[in-house]
């Protein structure tokens, strides 16, 4: 692979990109405590409710998974600001049309706007990609999931609290407002970070196919097996964010402010993962080998949510979420670092593209694969899916050669 000399961070290109990691942690995470409380009126039985709730995300997600690579090879040609900036128009659209909802097709459309221009955090991860120098790139990823964590904090909080206090669509309009802040914010104040002469110079056919993105990246040197195992890693994940709300109203009667605090439990690791425990970790560990230790993390997780549906224990919910969060936390950035990595300046945009197809193909399958086996085996079946996933998904990065 040829080495292209790395920008060096500026202030601006990094306040802007923190602040922008900052907002969508916020404006994603904003309507998770509500979205069975806005899909219950439209379902006449009871039963379907987590089965459409599964469907809105993985529609999302199938979307997102035809549009990431056109995304990222534009914006290997055209440059990270302009792609960054319509995927925020099209959260603004999105939430707005998923707030004045008025019929179950009007979600999905919000949905579907959404998931279309969905690539604005694979354009991030890009944009960190390029001002950053290669060595540092785990450390600045950190960065960016302990900011996504405290807008996560932050956001289903304010969702749980604006649905108790303004109704449900509340969390939505709030979302759009954010994304709009972030617009203005990014026209005024975001540079750009790929430099003209590392731009791709032309747009093929190929680049826009999500199937032969996803065979090209797949063949690339060893990094077929970080992107399975994050594969089988982000099926039962996908399963598990479609289902947490429906999970926890279900088995604990959890109302909207409750279920937004678990959410916050999770983007609070966030932060303290990234504060204390990444820096020790990348003193003594490989990215390889965090990302081994996150994923045990999240096995671990997914036995104690599923052992809290047999006992009908919030506690141990708590516990496995917890767990679940901490291996969450390391996995992404060890992940993300060993994936910029594999790739110079110009194959950035295609790299987060290709990976990011990935994980959206594993979100259409999760959220399908969850909603139906929850309804059809019991609501610990998904949590145990995670388990076998994930094992399997340890055995698979083992075998793979990283150097530190």
């Amino acid at each position: 692979m040829t080495q292209t000399k790395q920008l060096i961070p500026t202030k601006h290109a990094l306040v802007f990109g923190l602040i922008s990691v900052f907002l969508i942690g916020i404006g994603f995470s904003i309507i998770t405590p509500v979205i069975p409380f806005l899909v219950q009126p439209y379902i006449p039985k009871p039963g379907d409710q987590a089965l459409i709730v599964t469907l809105l995300m993985s529609v999302y997600a199938v979307c997102m998974f035809f549009s990431a690579p056109v995304l990222g090879a534009l914006s290997d040609r055209y440059g990270r600001r302009p792609i960054l900036l319509i995927s925020l128009f099209g959260a603004t659209i999105g939430f707005f049309v998923f707030g004045i909802g008025g019929a179950l097709w009007v979600l999905f459309a919000g949905r579907i706007i959404e998931g279309i221009t969905g690539g604005s955090i694979s354009t991030i991860f890009a944009y960190f990609a390029d001002i950053t120098p290669a060595e540092q790139r785990t450390k600045y990823f950190g960065w960016v999931s302990a900011v996504a964590g405290a807008g996560s904090i932050m956001g289903p909080t304010i969702g749980g609290l604006l649905a108790t206090s303004f109704g449900y669509s509340a969390p939505l309009y709030f979302g759009a407002a954010i994304a709009l802040f972030n617009i203005i914010y990014g026209y005024f104040f975001m540079p750009e970070s790929l430099d003209a002469k590392n731009r791709l110079q032309e747009i093929t056919a190929m680049r826009l196919n999500p199937f032969l993105q996803l065979f090209n990246i797949l063949s690339i040197k060893n990094l077929n097996r970080l992107l399975i195992a994050a594969f089988l890693l982000w099926i039962p994940s996908g399963s598990m964010q479609a289902l947490i709300s429906q999970f926890t109203i279900d088995t604990f009667s959890w109302k909207p402010a409750l279920i937004g605090l678990v959410f916050s439990i999770m983007g609070f690791q966030d932060i303290i993962s990234q504060a204390f425990i990444m820096p020790q970790l990348l003193k003594k560990l490989s990215d390889k080998q965090i990302a081994l230790l996150g994923m045990t993390a999240e096995l671990i997780g997914y036995a104690f949510i599923a052992t809290s549906t047999i006992a009908a224990s919030a506690s141990i919910f708590i516990i496995g979420i917890f767990i679940f969060g901490f291996g969450d936390s390391i996995f992404g950035p060890s992940f993300n670092g060993m994936m910029s990595k594999s790739a110079d300046a110009s194959e950035q945009g295609r790299i987060q593209g290709g990976s990011q197809s990935i994980q959206s193909l594993a979100r259409i399958i999760g959220p399908v694969l969850g909603g139906a086996i929850y309804v059809s085996l019991g609501h610990a079946a998904p949590a145990v899916m995670g388990v076998i996933l994930i094992a399997t998904a340890i055995l698979v990065l083992r075998n793979m050669k990283q150097n530190r």
